[in-house]
């Protein structure tokens, strides 16, 4: 038996043994004292067991009927395999007629191995990148829009040039923002004092990169500042993740 109907036995036996009044069983209870009466009845008539749940031992009325679990993993596993029990749940209804709520089918797919629950999900590891051998081989290039001159000056960007083999400062230059009229003015300084890299090393900003153009013609979809550097035989390498350009993001 369950607790509450552990407690309401208790209760009626209090009644019927007249050391509680049917008012106060009904509000220990949580019933009507017309609710109490009825219960007194079934209980001196057949007993404690005949309170509990009818329902009891019955298979549920919402019950799953058997081999839909593994008719609707095997849809799954031949055309949704890459997709997420939301989305997966979606497509059986609309492609397949079978209707199951989302949470039952996230249950089934995670039993089944496939689909892996967020929290237990294995964090992508990236390999580091390794550092040039040589000063000026290859430079890293950001920008960062900041107070920097706190309430004096209006906010603006630092376009900074950082050396990748050894980490120095190579050049600093503020800007109103990150534009392309500026990095030619930053980069012309830079050649100047510092000569000419085998590459620049940046984000994946439009300035330095566009989605257009052909694979195959590497003049082709660049930007002013790509064309520029392409002129003067510079590559430039586009970092495909956020840790890949922690240096020039910590030093500006």
């Amino acid at each position: 038996m369950s607790e509450r109907e552990l407690q309401r036995i208790e209760v009626l036996s209090r009644v019927s043994e007249r050391r509680m009044t049917s008012a106060t069983a009904a509000g220990l209870l949580g019933v009507s004292a017309r609710q109490v009466q009825r219960l007194m009845k079934t209980f001196q008539s057949e007993g404690a067991p005949a309170l509990c749940h009818k329902a009891r031992g019955r298979p549920s009325n919402n019950r799953i009927l058997d081999g839909v679990r593994d008719f609707a993993l095997k849809l799954i596993r031949e055309h949704y395999g890459d997709f997420g029990p939301t989305l997966a749940r979606e497509k059986l209804l609309e492609r397949h007629q079978l209707a199951v709520s989302k949470e039952t089918l996230r249950k089934w797919m995670t039993e089944a191995g496939i689909w892996t629950l967020r929290r237990e999900r294995k964090r992508r590891l990236h390999q580091p990148r390794g550092r040039r051998d040589c000063l000026g081989e290859m430079v890293q290039i950001d920008g960062s829009h900041h107070w920097w001159f706190e309430e004096r000056g209006p906010k603006c960007a630092l376009l900074v040039f950082i050396d990748d083999a050894t980490g120095r400062l190579l050049h600093l230059r503020f800007a109103g923002s990150e534009n392309t009229f500026d990095y030619f003015h930053a980069a012309k300084s830079y050649l100047q004092a510092w000569g000419k890299p085998l590459a620049f090393y940046s984000d994946k900003h439009g300035i330095f990169r566009t989605t257009h153009g052909s694979k195959l013609d590497r003049g082709s979809g660049l930007t002013q500042f790509g064309r520029a550097l392409y002129e003067l035989n510079i590559d430039i390498i586009c970092a495909n993740s956020p840790q890949a350009k922690e240096q020039a993001s910590r030093c500006t």
